[in-house]
């Protein structure tokens, strides 16, 4: 356990000193002046456009952080042979993985604090500048919709160390890791628009159904995490609802860094 530690310690350090990081927490100081500025345009949706926008922004960084920082950072151990440096010490590939994994994870987990901040900072701004349209806003349902979207993250990572487990290269690994996140954040929408047709007479190709309903089981699926409406309109969320999609999260990624760590193990080096 403390090479583990020692190994996320290290990762933490090399990610934060990362010029990708600065650049992008700096373009997340500029969308919490731009998020500022839209609002203020928007003089009869202030707060859903405040709270949408900071919502999304976080969103958008935190998927750069994890495309092109976090992914990176272990495709690249492989990519420049650094790899086996840390695998000539007493440490297991699984250990290395999980390592590997947890660093990067508090990369996010550190920024997304920081960009939170920011943008909880923005919408201090504009609700003491309109308090008449911020009354039905909800800390609560803003910090339980910035919990979820670092759920998703971390979901996205770890299908993304899955990539990275078996592919030679760190751009493989980027792409499919960005389709898997498109294809997780719409193959339910997608299912739904399918299945509606057969309510009314018209016909769906039973195989694409099926490829559809496939992709919605391999596939994380990341609507779950997303409760930006019900955030920007102060609506109710219930806990259940909460507890059970960072459930999902969880278990969706102890699978995916097991798949890893198994298909790691048996992959040979040049």
């Amino acid at each position: 356990m403390k090479a583990l530690f020692s190994l996320a310690a290290i990762t933490f350090k090399e990610g934060i000193r990362s010029r990708t990081v600065y650049g992008i927490l700096i373009f997340a100081i500029f969308l919490m002046f731009l998020n500022v500025m839209i609002s203020g345009m928007m003089m009869q949706d202030v707060a859903k456009v405040a709270v949408d926008m900071a919502l999304s922004s976080l969103n958008f960084v935190g998927l750069l952080l994890v495309f092109f920082a976090g992914v990176n950072l272990f495709s690249k151990d492989i990519e420049r042979k650094t790899i086996y440096m840390v695998l000539a010490r007493p440490i297991s590939r699984s250990r290395y993985i999980l390592g590997k994994f947890a660093g990067i994870s508090a990369i996010i987990v550190f920024s997304l604090a920081i960009l939170a901040i920011f943008e909880s900072a923005s919408i201090v701004i504009m609700k003491n500048g309109y308090p008449a349209q911020f009354l039905r806003f909800s800390w609560s349902a803003l910090f339980f919709s910035f919990l979820l979207t670092l759920i998703s993250l971390i979901v996205v990572l770890s299908t993304g160390f899955l990539f990275a487990s078996f592919s030679s290269t760190s751009f493989i690994t980027l792409v499919l890791s960005i389709v898997t996140y498109l294809i997780g954040s719409s193959a339910n929408e997608v299912k739904a628009l399918l299945e509606v047709p057969h309510d009314i007479g018209e016909r769906t190709s039973p195989l694409l159904l099926y490829c559809v309903k496939a992709a919605c089981y391999i596939f994380p699926n990341l609507s779950l995490f997303d409760i930006k409406t019900e955030a920007a309109h102060g609506l109710f969320v219930p806990l259940s609802y909460i507890l059970s999609s960072i459930f999902y999260g969880i278990l969706y990624s102890f699978v995916m860094l097991s798949l890893s760590c198994i298909i790691f193990k048996r992959r040979e080096f040049p």
